[in-house]
């Protein structure tokens, strides 16, 4: 990391089919080794896959999938004096996003249907419903959080 600026955020172009910033920036934490038509590919057939099977605008499907993962506080490591305490702290609109893109794209790789793009619709579509391994990891988030309340006082 750098000591003398924060580095400046790159603008991500919307994806072509729909429109969405958020769906290029799942597509670019879904891609290996640079091939993005690949990941394109993955992504658009797990929304076509979602539109077949619930009948429901594939992309709203996928915001409210990323909304129940979206972490809202979550814990941190903080050294005081020889200890180390898990402090809970509120996670930032940026972060949560980025943290549900990574848990979603993580539980539907480790998921056993066939191909990924079965794996990646049937995580979205239990996300969207509340329920799913991404979902209990932000719920396990949130009671870690909840846990270690008593050391919300070491915030910094």
């Amino acid at each position: 990391m750098s000591r003398r600026h924060r580095a400046e955020k790159r603008e991500v172009l919307p994806d072509p089919k729909f429109g969405d910033i958020v769906i290029t920036k799942f597509m670019n934490a879904l891609m290996y080794d640079g091939k993005k038509s690949a990941a394109e590919s993955i992504l658009y057939g797990a929304l076509d896959r979602i539109k077949a099977k619930a009948k429901e605008d594939p992309v709203r499907v996928f915001h409210e999938a990323l909304d129940h993962v979206r972490p809202q506080i979550e814990v941190r490591s903080r050294r005081v004096g020889g200890a180390t305490y898990q402090v809970p702290v509120e996670v930032r609109t940026e972060r949560s996003q980025a943290l549900a893109i990574r848990w979603l794209i993580q539980t539907a790789r480790d998921r056993n249907e066939n191909t990924m793009t079965e794996r990646l619709s049937a995580e979205l579509m239990d996300a969207a419903n509340n329920r799913g391994a991404a979902v209990k990891k932000r719920e396990d988030t949130h009671r870690m959080a909840e846990a270690n309340k008593a050391f919300s006082h070491y915030r910094w």
